[in-house]
């Protein structure tokens, strides 16, 4: 016999709160949302604070108790926010500065090739604005972007965030950029020989994503940590492949 609405809500209204809290802390932030809308009990449920501060915090692990107010601060405070809103008006903040960085980089390599001192910048950004696994996978690793883009992410994800190699190469594949290529490509001051100066030396390499995310290629990873420092005179970054110069698609 078919159940109603009002006998499914029954059902899971009779659970102990912490067995449905439980339940629905398991579920993406969408279908958190979708459920949410089925009914005034999950409508409560889904929008508690226990829930969305959970995910605040799970989603930006960097950010400072500076930034998530104190349990106490929200309940006294007359005009606190609460953490859905928190979530929600941190995830629109964060989508229009993956814009930012997506239009900086697109604006400093016209010619398919980006200084390495650009690459850096960018990857600034995202340090300044503390974004998480979660933000660089949905914003910076989509397949239809620069690979410009995407080795930003890959940057950010190994020096900041510190994300496992195995980890991110999976997370790569899953995307279907692993295999995407870059050229790497620097200038080093020439070496002195008995009183001569040599002429500068120029070294390139191509690498994929799912390589430097591996760091089975340290030399190259160590190159655009560095930048242009000490004996390195110039570090260029270039697109291998024409199948990389998409820039734009719409950040959810």
């Amino acid at each position: 016999m078919h159940k109603g609405k009002s006998d499914s809500v029954s059902i899971f209204s009779s659970l102990p709160e912490d067995v449905v809290l439980k339940i629905a802390s398991l579920l993406q932030v969408r279908d958190l949302c979708a459920l949410g809308c089925c009914s005034r009990f999950w409508r409560q449920l889904c929008f508690s604070d226990c829930i969305w501060e959970s995910l605040a915090r799970n989603r930006w692990p960097l950010l400072s108790s500076f930034h998530f107010p104190s349990s106490s601060t929200l309940t006294h405070s007359p005009n606190f926010k609460k953490w859905r809103k928190l979530y929600l008006d941190r995830h629109v903040e964060l989508g229009v500065r993956a814009r930012a960085v997506l239009k900086f980089v697109e604006a400093c390599s016209r010619s398919e090739s980006l200084e390495v001192g650009d690459h850096l910048k960018a990857v600034d950004t995202l340090i300044g604005t503390s974004f998480g696994f979660e933000d660089v996978q949905r914003f910076l690793f989509d397949p239809q972007m620069n690979v410009l883009i995407n080795l930003v992410g890959v940057h950010y994800c190994l020096t900041t965030l510190g994300i496992r190699g195995d980890n991110l190469v999976e997370t790569l594949r899953t995307r279907e950029i692993s295999d995407r290529r870059v050229c790497v490509k620097w200038w080093k001051v020439g070496r002195w020989f008995y009183g001569f100066r040599m002429r500068d030396e120029t070294h390139s390499r191509w690498v994929s994503l799912a390589d430097l995310a591996a760091e089975d290629d340290e030399h190259v990873l160590g190159v655009l940590r560095r930048g242009t420092i000490h004996e390195v005179l110039r570090v260029q970054i270039s697109v291998v492949g024409r199948t990389s110069t998409h820039w734009s698609h719409r950040l959810e």
